[in-house]
């Protein structure tokens, strides 16, 4: 007598970002084993899960999360259990952070070591960046170190000054290493030397409160530093990706370097596609600090119209979860709040809304975004999509789900929302992590401790060999 498989979704409609199925999908040990054709039987299983009338998409990868990230005095409240349980609420399976060193004595080996060991902690799956501030003699033996533990990224800023900034000479010789490691560099890109001057001028003016932050941060500093290091890029053969670009001018520039040949990505971030710089004249301007600021309704309606049209290649959250009593500390001075705003838990349903509900795209090109270009581009194995052989990352999904948000009913270990009353569309019905059902109509079950630390593969290695088994053509 055969085995059963551990659990069937049953006739629900299968999306992934390259075409859709009605299909049974079958589970077992951890694995999507088989998809049958919906008007098959369906087959005997421990558990069976009906899905009729819903989607099933892949679980969310979200490349972009701060966990229990240091900023100056000020830490997030959260850990790898709290962020962890908050990504399966919202539909997302595996979670990328980043070891940034702390100062100058901890390095970017230790930094990753120390998240790694933390993130034993986790309910999904965790994935790594690392990051490099200053380049010294040891830097490319440290790498070599990271991607043996696969850890095939680094992030850098350019701006931020006397902390995480890394300077010029820093950023060509780390991308010189990622290529010779089959890596990827990320890069937070913000002209320093204008943010800085822009700010002093803002401070010396009086004009340095939290209703000020949009205008001292400006969309030029943005995109003159995207400029500069896709030159960089250029010039070293590096792959390169931009986080959080909030101004369809940043966007366009990747999108000309893709079209001279360069490999260049764009993230952008949920709240840079639906809120705008009013916000900073609202009641609660401290609700949205976080660098870059949100930006004009134009630049906010001409970014979602780059989303649409499938030149910003992925959405993550960028995840940080202070809360308001750490906000408004020094809400009278920019230069020394914690910046940073949760979203862990809502980038499902505010980018399906912006996306789809509002923008008239396809479920498919959600998924591409959401879950399928993240898992590609990071080079995250048998993840982002629901085939054979793929970890049994998967979500139930209800685009007619509506909810309104309230911040202090989320799990993200915070006591806001920048999204606070905003209504949403498209909401997780059944979440399923690594073949476990950790999301269902009886609500929450935590699973424990067990999500694994996902090694990931070569930037281009990865890249080959999914070609071989998966299109690869982002959906219009």
């Amino acid at each position: 007598m055969s085995q059963l498989p551990d659990l069937v979704i049953a006739h629900g409609t299968v999306v992934n970002s390259f075409g859709r199925q009605d299909a049974h999908v079958v589970v077992d040990g951890g694995r999507v084993t088989q998809l049958i054709d919906a008007a098959e039987p369906v087959p005997a299983a421990h558990r069976i899960i009906d899905a009729s009338g819903l989607l099933v998409i892949p679980g969310g990868i979200d490349g972009h999360c701060h966990v229990a990230q240091v900023t100056g005095r000020f830490r997030t409240l959260d850990d790898y259990a709290v962020t962890s349980k908050a990504a399966l609420w919202g539909g997302t399976t595996t979670i990328i952070d980043f070891g940034i060193p702390r100062d100058a004595q901890e390095t970017p080996l230790d930094a990753v070591l120390n998240k790694k060991r933390l993130a034993a902690e986790s309910r999904c799956d965790v994935a790594l960046h690392g990051s490099v501030i200053k380049w010294d003699e040891t830097v490319p033996w440290q790498l070599e170190q990271l991607a043996a533990e696969g850890v095939r990224s680094v992030k850098m800023y350019t701006t931020n000054r006397g902390s995480t900034m890394a300077d010029g000479d820093t950023i060509l010789k780390v991308m010189r290493e990622m290529v010779r490691l089959d890596g990827l560099t990320y890069i937070h890109a913000e002209h320093d030397a204008i943010i800085t001057d822009c700010t002093e001028q803002h401070a010396s003016d009086g004009r340095i409160g939290i209703e000020h932050l949009h205008r001292t941060r400006p969309e030029l500093a943005e995109e003159i530093s995207v400029k500069e290091t896709l030159a960089l890029a250029d010039y070293t053969g590096a792959p390169v990706y931009f986080v959080h670009q909030s101004t369809p001018g940043a966007v366009d520039l990747v999108t000309e370097a893709r079209e001279r040949g360069q490999e260049a990505y764009s993230e952008t971030c949920p709240h840079y596609l639906t809120l705008d710089d009013t916000v900073y004249g609202s009641r609660f301007p401290e609700w949205y600090a976080c660098c870059p600021p949100m930006r004009s309704a134009e630049t906010v309606a001409a970014l979602k119209d780059r989303l649409a049209a499938g030149a910003i290649h992925t959405v993550s959250s960028d995840h940080s979860c202070y809360d308001l009593s750490q906000k408004r500390e020094r809400t009278d001075d920019v230069r020394f709040m914690p910046h940073g705003l949760p979203g862990v838990e809502t980038r499902m349903p505010v980018t399906f809304t912006a996306l789809v509900s509002d923008g008239g795209g396809s479920v498919e090109h959600f998924v591409e975004v959401f879950s399928a270009a993240p898992a590609r581009i990071n080079a995250v194995p048998r993840k982002g999509a629901i085939v054979e052989g793929f970890d049994a990352d998967l979500v139930v999904f209800d685009p007619a789900i509506q909810r309104s948000v309230d911040g202090g009913a989320l799990h993200m270990g915070t006591d806001f929302s920048p999204f606070e009353g905003k209504t949403l569309n498209g909401w997780p019905a059944v979440v399923i992590s690594a073949g476990q059902v950790v999301l269902d109509g009886d609500g929450f079950h935590d699973p424990g401790p067990v999500g694994r630390f996902v090694a990931r593969e070569g930037f281009t290695e990865h890249r080959d060999a999914l070609s071989d088994s998966l299109p690869l053509s982002q959906p219009a």
